[in-house]
């Protein structure tokens, strides 16, 4: 089941299987889903008070029962990227290494850029070598508001 609907960045698409989130789409994502209503289960409801509460900078970590598919290095990769802790980043090499392999910083892009829950596992809080804001798939602008965000409710600079 999928429920669209308007939140403080946009419109959001959220999909629930058999008692999992298995996907998040990010405005410019859920720009062509139909909006309208449906009946949301309860665990579609609870996802979208959490997401609510972290866009208001009042929820740091997310307790939903998240499931994603992908290659080995994918799913490491994945399960790393829900360790960051709120506002805070790391690179892609930083990630790569993370997920058991320091040389496959392109990998780790990969993962990001094929990351099918955004925000919930927070890819955004992936940067480039340096710092420097690249690849998002909900576009950079959201990947500043996001980092920015998440700095200023956490008392971090929003770096590593």
């Amino acid at each position: 089941m999928i429920s669209v609907r308007e939140t403080a960045i946009g419109w959001i698409a959220i999909e629930e299987k058999d008692g999992w989130i298995t996907r998040l789409d990010l405005p410019n994502q859920a720009a062509g889903r139909p909006r309208v209503p449906v009946e949301e289960t309860p665990l579609l409801k609870e996802a979208f008070r959490q997401l609510d509460l972290y866009l208001e900078g009042k929820l740091q970590v997310f307790t939903l029962p998240l499931k994603v598919e992908g290659s080995p290095f994918m799913e490491r990769a994945w399960k790393k990227l829900a360790e960051v802790p709120y506002g805070r980043t790391i690179t892609y090499g930083d990630l790569a290494a993370l997920a058991g392999n320091p040389k496959a910083a392109r990998a780790a892009g990969m993962a990001c850029a094929r990351n099918p829950i955004a925000i919930f596992i927070p890819c955004h809080r992936v940067v480039g070598s340096g710092g420097r804001l690249v690849g998002f798939g909900g576009g950079l602008n959201l990947k500043s508001w996001l980092l920015e965000h998440e700095a200023r409710h956490s008392g971090q600079s929003g770096g590593q």
